[in-house]
């Protein structure tokens, strides 16, 4: 049923569809990064369901009696009879699992040396930490200067909960500990990070500004909204630097585009996903006359564009880097101008502001990063590639077996050779800041948090952005 209203929806522009309810739940998880359950990550395995991992700060993690590797074979609420879940689709498990705070639900699980045991756990709030910001410290060998590095991988707000966590309260307190260490300049890395909530856009852009319009936005009777960002207080003055890519969009693209345009922060990246939309949720459960059928779920509607304080808009274009920096799906044809019937590209009267007093010289900081570009052997690994992923768009695509395994063969040697010349890298020195370090559940998180470290340690447009910063310092 809902593809095919989403057939239909889908040809008025990329964004409008039909949400079932368990398809809007995930997506307000996503958003909100919490939920009400006992917090284990499930995975297909054959025939059974396996725990593969259990998160940190959860009820699963309190009780310590669910761990990763065991099989659930029947789930059952409160005192009511259990159900056999072998061979249920791993979609249906989740939702017998999920369920209101304060509930129970009892797993019979199978452990990994053969004993069946029933695990009744208490529902309760599940935070899921991949959805919010991480601060790190990196120090710049032979020196006493350090740089901050956040990662926003969402705008995220729960709208169901008034006092919820939130990304710009997130990223306030993040800029405020690092500010305590004494860092000498920010990195805010929007790589990856599709969008959310405008009203956590507008406010994170506001924490690097004293006052101003941020974005505008248009709707469907041609009606002009200018944001402002709503204190007129800085959080932080010093040197910034906004990483980009591809998949940057929305609200990235909001944060991104206003301090570029206020000449607040360098931008590196090649150009963003070009999404100049907004959406809002319709919840069909709240007409009358439908009630018979409920739950029904919610439909998403495109009901306005936004635009840059320039006028510009950033649909289809978005937002170019300051400092080009070759992005590794950039041989992809991704982004706006790929979707089927996107909306076009169009422009408004430009809002009066009053840009910031530059701190640095964008020609002397795109000459020098050049300079060491040219002779980075990942970065030009990278461009390579893409040039080669760019010219296969315009090939035929061959259907036979063979040719098609040569064709992925080649990707993976790519892969592992761009994973060859990153491990040469030297790594930067990572530290992480968050947290009471004697506490176990920041220790637990922590050692989620390794293999991200790890990539972070290696990546190269982290590395050019901290090489950015330090032309800004010593200038």
């Amino acid at each position: 049923f809902n593809l095919y209203l989403n057939s239909i929806s889908g040809a008025f522009d990329p964004y409008t569809s039909y949400f079932p309810p368990m398809d809007k739940k995930d997506f307000d998880i996503n958003l909100s990064g919490t939920f009400e359950g006992i917090g284990a990550q499930l995975k297909e395995e054959g025939e059974y369901i396996k725990v593969q991992e259990i998160i940190p700060g959860s009820a699963a993690w309190r009780q310590k009696m669910l761990k990763a590797g065991d099989i659930i074979l029947k789930v059952g609420q409160g005192n009511e009879e259990s159900v056999d879940v072998v061979n249920m689709p791993i979609r249906d498990v989740v939702k017998m699992i999920r369920g209101p705070k304060g509930t129970e639900v009892r797993l019979t699980v199978k452990k990994p040396d053969g004993r069946i045991e029933i695990i009744s756990i208490i529902r309760d709030k599940v935070v899921l930490e991949e959805t919010y910001a991480k601060a790190f410290l990196i120090k710049e060998r032979n020196s006493e200067q350090k740089i901050g590095y956040i990662y926003l991988p969402i705008f995220y707000r729960d709208f169901s909960n008034r006092g919820g966590r939130n990304a710009s309260d997130d990223i306030k307190k993040a800029l405020e500990s690092l500010k305590s260490e004494g860092v000498r300049g920010i990195i805010l890395d929007l790589r990856n990070n599709g969008g959310g909530a405008l009203e956590d856009a507008i406010k994170i852009a506001g924490l690097f500004i004293k006052d101003g319009p941020v974005v505008q936005v248009r709707s469907g009777n041609g009606d002009i909204r200018p944001f402002y960002d709503p204190d007129p207080g800085v959080v932080y003055e010093g040197p910034l630097v906004v990483l980009i890519n591809v998949f940057s969009a929305s609200a990235s693209e909001i944060v991104a585009a206003a301090l570029q345009d206020y000449g607040r922060a360098v931008i590196i990246g090649e150009h963003t996903y070009g999404k100049g939309t907004v959406q809002q949720f319709i919840d069909l459960d709240q007409f009358p006359a439908l009630s018979q059928f409920r739950p029904l779920g919610s439909i998403k509607l495109t009901v306005q564009k936004f635009y840059r304080i320039t006028g510009n808009s950033t649909q289809l274009k978005g937002v170019t880097g300051d400092i080009t920096f070759p992005d590794i799906y950039g041989g992809m044809d991704v982004g706006e101008k790929a979707q089927d019937y996107p909306l076009s590209y169009d422009s408004i009267k430009s809002l009066e502001y009053k840009p910031w007093i530059s701190y640095f010289n964008i020609s002397v900081l795109k000459e020098k990063s050049a300079l060491r570009v040219k002779t980075n052997e990942v970065v030009n690994f990278i461009i390579s590639n893409s040039a080669i992923l760019q010219s296969w768009r315009n090939q035929p695509k061959p259907l036979d077996f063979q040719s098609f395994m040569k064709e992925q063969s080649f990707v993976q040697d790519m892969n592992e050779k761009l994973k060859n010349f990153q491990e040469n890298l030297e790594s930067l020195d990572i530290e992480f800041v968050d947290g009471d370090k004697e506490d176990q559940l920041y220790k637990d998180r922590k050692e989620r948090l390794e293999n991200f470290i790890k990539q972070l340690q290696k990546d190269v447009c982290v590395q050019e952005a901290k090489n950015v910063i330090m032309d800004i310092i010593k200038k």
